[in-house]
């Protein structure tokens, strides 16, 4: 399989000059630093951000997504050999994955470099292709959730966001995977190194505290922070040096914060451990805001609030807590004196508390998912390491931080260039090839200088802080100065010379080391290294309450007569531990390098990344690398590749591929110093060989590609050429049998079409079939035509045009549809006053229409506004502006006759109505009101006969005893009608079907007007009293 693949690293040989080589053994000019940068540069423009060094990987942090590291891209570099696919870190950890689950060796995986190069970033990619790599069962999916979430709570808790990154680790990570015997990751462990717990009390310009803090304060919701006395406003807290400025663009604190409660819960920790490891958290920055005065040299606390926050959230003495902040007990010879403290040591004691409680609950945090991670089954696991350390730093000013993290790194320079001899030397061993020893700076007299025991720093360094009297830092420097003033690599100020000492302070010493000087500033070394919690804090931790103080301050610590180890020791055990581990497996080295210090995506600065190139030990790393032959590779993939540039190798060589490859070297003409065989790879030396050989290649594969195409060519016009002819043969065939069923179809369609035509004529007026459809539609639009022509004119007319019989249903639906169409017209054409008319014939049609009989004749003639004669309407003028009351209009006006109660005597009078009374006027010169009658009061009486006789019905308040009003008129239906369409109300009409009227009379008596039919109208007075109507048959 693996023959058969072309080689990544070799295609991209003849692109050297513009993308760079893919590993740096193949540089020319392997010695010059600035080949190497320029070639990192050209890789960094082209978005290539990684290449090799041998089988070391260097990384450029992009400072951007790139889209490789899909799916895909895993599936590309899952089981492929590591110079097969371009330089990647899935290559790496594809390459140790094997060699632990093929080989069952150990193996390590060692990060490093400046913060902000990416190799926390590294890390996780390395994670991702295990996970993605592995398969996916139940408890196996369970432990790699775990493994890959124990990062955003590891991050959260020692991380922060620096000058240099906005996610800097600052602590250093070694973790173990464990695998199965199937190659699955079944259980992991994990050793921190160094927290930065100075950073807990106090962060440089710009720098932000751990993340956790921010992420607490910012994602928690309002009932969690009152439950931990906090409040959301960042600049509360003096512990958080930036106040709100630390809050950043590109850091979403509240989404991290539910990533990491969400972490927490898939690592099983449980509800309770959880609150109380944010009861800390929060206790911590209660503790920054513990304020204090002096008064008379005694220091006193100033918020006494703070505290209570600490010990309700510890759940702790606040006395207590309150006496050891201001005091402390020292015991000497089996004495016990308590003396106060001045408030400079109290802000020293309360920074030391919040120090040791961040530095303890990290720690336990540690401890506790290393629990979370252990495998369920006791058996001996295959382990993959991943060390994630810091890198060597340089600063403007350096203290004991860097001290420790440059010692750590010149540590793992030593290991790396041991375990890379190691390896060159095995695999010449294995490969029969003689092993030359390869000169190298070995900085063991570095690290001896800095750990040798009763000798070194270290030891000078804790000395000091152990001895009675009153040990300081600049003691320390004199004593450092006066053992080592002789040492090579140690400078001091006073026995340098004047253009150092220019640059150098007093309190400054020089270590020469293998990435280069860095000078240190002695202030702080021997706090730091003693790292001192008085006894009276740690006996109120101790009775604390919350189980997680209770856990990491023992009692027994506190009983404990032995003088604990110094910061500087333990960190020195700690680190010759991860040697010893790392020494025992296989590794494999990513060097992490940041382009630029701003962070810009496609900034390459030079200057800052030759530092690093430095500080990293690389070109150290190329040197020895190169020391021996620069390119190797087996045979197999060799020939595979460059067999075309022997004709004894082309295009298949019959034999060994050994043999095949001396043949092509034979034939290529190689200086017998330039190459060696070996058992199952061939060794080329320099790279100008590999260069020529490739650059031969890529020019003989025009003449490959010219040969081939002219063969590809003449075989495909041949196969062109059959399938075309077999092609026209088939389509002969079909177009001729196409042609002649075409025919046939054609004069079948003829002879139906005729047959059809004759029988659809001769029963053209019958019911409608396929036959005849066609004239019968035919016959539709000559109607419609001819209907078109012929609509009836006018709402009135009826006549409709004949149709034919098929047309019978449309011809209904269109008489209906142009009666309602002329009527609408009609309608819409009607003005305002006619409209009014139609709505009082309308009204009187309800109220007389098959109810008196002389309806009918009312019908065809308008009604009028005006009954009155000329003389009459000025008046009735004269009448409406004089008498009638504001707000009441003349609506209605007609010449009565008026029958008196007494005697039924007939008087000429003037009906008025108005939109609120009738009014009963007495005709002459002048009219003067005879009755006012409200309409809201009275009734109207009428007979169902022909007669005009109306009755008007009167309250018996309004009577005055006189009775009601009978009134004989011309035009009763229009009379009536124009008064209950003023009333508005139906219901005062009563239309009576006896033959008689009965009505009020004087003094309530009763009158009867009888109505009779006759020939000739009359109204008299009856011999029997009564009224008399006659009125027409």
């Amino acid at each position: 399989m693996a023959a058969t693949r072309v080689a990544a690293m070799e295609k991209g040989l003849h692109e050297r000059d513009r993308v760079g080589v893919q590993d740096f053994v193949l540089l020319e000019d392997y010695k010059s630093e600035k080949a190497f940068i320029d070639n990192l540069e050209k890789r960094f423009n082209e978005n290539l951000i990684y290449t090799y060094i041998g089988n070391v990987l260097v990384s450029v942090n992009p400072y951007k997504e790139l889209p490789i590291y899909t799916n895909d891209h895993i599936r590309e570099y899952y089981n492929r050999h590591f110079f097969e696919a371009s330089p990647h870190i899935f290559a790496i950890a594809d390459t140790a994955y094997r060699s632990l689950t093929e080989e069952n060796r150990e193996q390590c995986i060692l990060i490093s470099g400046e913060s902000g190069s990416g190799k926390t970033e590294a890390s996780k990619k390395v994670l991702q292709f295990i996970a993605a790599a592995t398969s996916h069962k139940g408890d196996v999916d369970s432990v790699k959730d775990k493994l890959l979430q124990s990062n955003p709570v590891l991050e959260a808790f020692g991380n922060a966001k620096t000058n240099r990154n906005d996610n800097s680790s600052r602590f250093g990570k070694y973790m173990d995977i464990q695998f199965n015997f199937a190659g699955d990751p079944v259980g992991g462990n994990i050793l921190n190194y160094l927290l930065e717990k100075s950073r807990v009390i106090n962060q440089s310009s710009g720098e932000r505290n751990f993340h956790i803090f921010y992420q607490l304060l910012a994602g928690a919701s309002d009932d969690e922070l009152r439950e931990l006395h906090l409040k959301s406003n960042m600049d509360n807290y003096y512990y958080l040096t930036e106040g709100s400025k630390g809050i950043v663009k590109n850091i979403d604190d509240v989404e991290q914060y539910r990533l990491v409660r969400k972490a927490l819960t898939t690592i099983e920790f449980t509800d309770n451990e959880q609150a109380e490891i944010f009861n800390i958290v929060a206790s911590v920055l209660h503790m920054g805001n513990v304020g204090f005065t002096e008064v008379e040299g005694i220091a006193k606390i100033l918020k006494p609030e703070s505290v209570d926050a600490i010990c309700k959230l510890l759940n702790c003495d606040e006395k207590q807590l309150t006496e050891a902040f201001t005091h402390r007990t020292i015991e000497a010879r089996g004495d016990v004196v308590t003396s106060p403290l001045n408030r400079d040591l109290a802000i020293y004691a309360r920074d030391a508390l919040a120090k040791a409680v961040y530095e303890r609950l990290f720690s336990w945090l540690v401890v506790r998912l290393n629990s979370s991670l252990q495998p369920l089954n006791s058996r001996k696991n295959a382990v993959m390491g991943i060390l994630d350390i810091y890198g060597f730093e340089i600063f403007g000013k350096n203290s004991f931080e860097q001290f420790c993290i440059n010692f750590c790194n010149e540590k793992l320079q030593q290991l790396f260039i041991q375990l890379t001899l190691k390896q060159e030397q095995e695999e010449y061993l294995k490969e029969g090839i003689e092993w030359v020893p390869v000169e190298y700076f070995n900085n063991k007299v570095i690290c001896d200088l800095i750990e040798e025991k009763h000798k070194g720093i270290i030891s000078i360094m804790d000395e000091e802080c152990l001895r009675p009297g009153d040990p300081s830092d600049m003691t320390l420097i004199e004593k450092m100065n006066k053992n080592f003033g002789y040492h090579r690599h140690y400078i001091s100020h006073e026995k340098s010379d004047i253009k150092t000492q220019k640059t150098m302070g007093r309190d400054e010493f020089r270590l020469v080391h293998y990435a280069g000087d860095v000078t240190y500033n002695i202030r702080g070394f021997l706090d730091k290294n003693n790292d001192l919690l008085y006894r009276d804090l740690r006996e109120t931790m101790c009775h604390a309450k919350n189980s997680i103080i209770k856990e990491v301050f023992t009692m027994k610590e506190l009983e404990s007569k032995k003088r604990p180890d110094t910061a500087v020791t333990q960190f020195k055990n700690s680190l010759n531990n991860l040697m010893e581990i790392l020494m025992g497996k296989e590794p494999s080295y990513i060097r992490c390098i940041k382009p630029n210090d701003i962070k810009m995506p496609g900034k390459f600065d030079e200057l800052i990344v030759s530092h690093q190139v430095k500080y990293l030990g690389l070109m150290e790393n190329l040197r020895v690398r190169r020391a021996g032959f620069a390119y190797r590779r087996p045979y197999e993939v060799f020939l595979q590749r460059y067999k075309c540039l022997s004709p004894e190798t082309w295009p298949r060589y019959p034999g060994p591929a050994k043999m095949g490859v001396q043949t092509l070297i034979c034939s290529l003409k190689y200086d017998q110093d330039e190459y060696r065989m070996g058992n199952t790879k061939v060794f080329i030396r320099s790279p100008q060989t590999l260069f020529a050989t490739e650059d031969a290649f890529q020019a003989k594969k025009h003449d490959l590609a010219s040969l081939i195409q002219s063969v590809w060519k003449g075989l495909l016009q041949r196969r062109k050429y059959l399938h075309t002819r077999a092609s026209v043969i088939v389509v002969q065939k079909w177009v001729r049998r196409h042609l002649a069923k075409k025919e046939a179809e054609r004069r079948r369609r003829a002879a139906n079409v005729i047959r059809s035509f004759i029988k659809g004529f001769i029963t053209r007026n019958g019911q409608p079939t396929e036959e005849n459809k066609k004239f019968i539609e035919l016959a539709k639009a000559q109607w419609l035509n001819r209907l078109a022509k012929n609509l009836p004119v006018g709402v009135m007319n009826h006549y409709w045009p004949p149709c034919p019989y098929a047309c019978r249903e449309a011809s209904e639906h269109l008489h209906r549809m142009h009666e309602r169409h002329v009527a609408r017209k009609y309608r819409l054409a009607l003005t305002p006053e006619k409209k009014q008319h139609f709505d009082l014939k309308v009204l009187a049609e309800s109220l007389f229409k098959d109810k008196k009989k002389s309806y009918k004749a009312s019908v065809p003639h308008w009604f009028e506004e005006e009954r009155l004669d000329q003389e009459n309407i000025l008046l009735k003028g004269n009448f409406v502006s004089q008498h009638l009351p504001p707000g009441e209009r003349a609506m209605y006006s007609t010449s009565v006759i008026k029958y008196d109660r007494h005697g039924y005597k007939p008087r000429e009078r003037v009906l008025l109505l108005t939109n609120k009374a009738i009014y009963i006027l007495n005709g002459g010169k002048s009219y003067k009101q005879k009755h006012r009658l409200p309409l809201e009061v009275i009734g109207i009486v009428v007979s169902n006969e022909s007669d005009d006789i109306m009755m008007i019905q009167i309250p018996a308040e309004l009577k005055k005893d006189k009775g009601d009003l009978i009134l004989q008129m011309e035009h009763l239906i229009e009379a009536v009608t124009r008064i209950i369409n003023t009333i508005k109300n139906p219901n005062k009409l009563m239309i009576m079907n006896t033959g008689s009227l009965e009505h009020k009379l004087v003094n309530g008596k009763q009158g009867i007007i009888e109505i009779k039919q006759g020939t000739l109208p009359n109204i008299q007075k009856d011999k029997n009293g009564h009224l008399l109507v006659v009125c027409r048959r």
